[in-house]
């Protein structure tokens, strides 16, 4: 049955009413949510997170810049926040194949520098964040996923559909059949990270990024780690550049140490890499047998694994974030700041931002309008002043690696010991990620080292630990447009790409056809964006699917 077929058979879907709806139960959902009953306690507000719980989805490196925190709860060490482990020690670090060059502490550039800052981990963080929002009285529906935007006569955003439980694979309810509820607010508010679902549908319908860059997009692949006793060195943060990238692909690792003997790692690759033949997955896993990283974590045992695509966070391609009804917050905007490899501090201002304007915009009796607000809020911010000075970082590596390099120690370093803070021009992007694909005969195939079990691992024995978990029987929420295009094109001149950038195994050719394994899927989205053209499809799944991530 159509969708709409299931509708008319089994409607109308009952309805709730709130001030606010707010879709993404990450840090950006969450701090809006706060925020909005910090300054009225009787608004009512509701949370939709996909997740089986919130924390269930997050993932991120992740060195944390308290300061938004700090804003929304000063108090917050007294209440018990996880962020206990303070940055010990940073080293960036140029590794050749089997070597490494340390750069001097007085060379290190200011993106770089993480004085005050904490290792944490961010699952943790939002299930706290989670704690603090239902203390205040928001409502905070896990397991739900938004599958709908729903519009009023006039086009304006009135609020989101959940999506139906117990449809089987041949589209049929069966005996567990559940119709979607509709959730309707004033303002509905999107916050479901990189690339979101109804946020990519929001920018289309109301053109919001016409005049704006093409936003560009990296996969961070991370795994957590319970290492030797002997080798713990909570709070000791490590970068690298260089190896195992051989050509002028934007990538570099990070390992960062947790408390209790725990490290956590991972490579992050920008996905406007050109080689079809590369392996996001299998750079990251060789990654992990250089010298350098091995001393880290050799004799320790690989607990977490987990992927997702990250925005590379650049004020130029940021969209336009308000439109009739509602806003965007976090990274379905794009307000990561890719230098700083940091996103949650970001994710948490943007969120309260635009709390700030929603609160005196329903104080007025007012509703599905532009929050004009919010984005003025945001241009006189410490947030966009932050991101105005690093707005090149990515933009000089797709010049090169050495460019990049030498540009962001002149923008990061130099300027700033000069007294210009923020550099006087500004780079631009107009070409897509998919777009950067070579044909495969025209580029060098790579050769990956098999896994050893140890260090290196395989992509199925990966998701295993990742907890992802879907109803198996139910829609497939990967499709294509048109299926032979896998076959005609992306074979054919590719050499069918998505077997090799997709982190957890969901594509595969078999005697030449694709084969979808959707239920191997983190929903991590870089098969949305790196699919040279654009056949694929993903939508939300039913709610609670997924991955399930511990301590990530």
């Amino acid at each position: 049955m159509t969708h709409e077929e299931i509708l008319a058979q089994y409607g109308p879907r009952e309805s709730m009413e709130y001030d606010v709806v707010i879709v993404g139960g990450g840090p950006a959902g969450l701090a809006t949510a706060i925020r909005l009953k910090q300054l009225n306690a009787d608004l009512s507000v509701v949370v939709l997170e996909k997740g089986s719980e919130a924390g269930a989805h997050i993932l991120s490196g992740a060195v944390m810049d308290p300061r938004a925190l700090t804003e929304l709860f000063p108090d917050w060490k007294e209440r018990g926040a996880p962020l206990t482990q303070p940055v010990s020690g940073d080293d960036v670090l140029f590794l050749s194949e089997t070597g490494q060059t340390r750069t001097p502490d007085f060379l290190v550039p200011r993106n770089f520098h993480n004085e005050g800052c904490y290792v944490i981990s961010l699952s943790n963080v939002v299930k706290w964040l989670a704690q603090q929002a239902e203390g205040l009285g928001v409502e905070v529906f896990a397991g739900f996923a938004a599958a709908e935007v729903l519009y009023d006569d006039q086009g304006r955003v009135k609020g989101v559909a959940t999506g139906n439980l117990g449809v089987g694979k041949d589209g049929e309810p069966h005996d567990g059949f559940q119709i979607g509820m509709e959730l309707h607010g004033k303002y509905t508010v999107f916050a479901e990270g990189a690339r979101g679902h109804l946020g990519k549908q929001l920018l289309s319908k109301f053109k919001l990024t016409d005049g704006k860059d093409t936003q560009t997009f990296a996969i961070g692949i991370k795994e957590l780690w319970e290492i030797p006793v002997d080798k713990a060195q909570p709070g000791k943060v490590v970068h690298t550049a260089g190896w195992p990238m051989q050509d002028d692909t934007f990538g570099g690792g990070f390992l960062y140490h947790l408390e209790n003997n725990q490290v956590t790692l991972g490579f992050v690759i920008g996905l406007d890499y050109q080689n079809p033949h590369m392996s996001p997955f299998e750079e990251m896993q060789r990654w992990k047998t250089h010298p350098t990283i091995r001393a880290h974590i050799e004799g320790g045992k690989r607990i977490g694994y987990g992927a997702r695509a990250i925005n590379n966070g650049t004020p130029q391609a940021l969209p336009k974030l308000v439109f009739p009804g509602g806003a965007l917050v976090g990274c379905d905007a794009g307000f990561l700041n890719a230098a700083r490899i940091k996103g949650s501090h970001a994710a948490i201002k943007s969120g309260m931002l635009c709390a700030e304007a929603l609160a005196p915009a329903l104080a007025a009796g007012r509703a599905q309008d532009e929050l004009t607000a919010y984005p003025e809020a945001f241009e006189s911010s410490w947030l966009h002043k932050e991101l105005q000075q690093t707005r090149n970082f990515k933009l000089w590596f797709k010049k090169g690696k050495t460019v990049g390099q030498l540009m962001t120690g002149i923008e990061q370093w130099l300027l700033p010991k000069l007294g210009v803070q923020s550099p006087p021009w500004t780079l631009h992007n107009h070409k897509a990620d998919h777009e950067s694909l070579k044909a495969a005969g025209s580029c060098a195939p790579i050769a990956y080292p098999k896994p050893d079990g140890k260090l290196s691992f395989d992509r199925l024995s990966s998701v295993f630990i990742s907890n992802t978990n879907h109803e198996e029987n139910q829609p497939a929420h990967l499709t294509l447009k048109n299926a032979d295009v896998p076959q005609s094109i992306n074979l054919a001149t590719y050499g069918g790409p998505e077997s090799r950038y997709c982190p957890a195994g969901v594509y595969e050719f078999v005697e030449g056809q694709l084969v979808i394994n959707a239920q191997n899927c983190v929903h991590c989205k870089t098969c949305d964006i790196k699919d040279p053209t654009q056949n694929i499809v993903w939508i939300t799944p039913e709610g609670g699917g997924g991955p399930n991530y511990v301590g990530m």
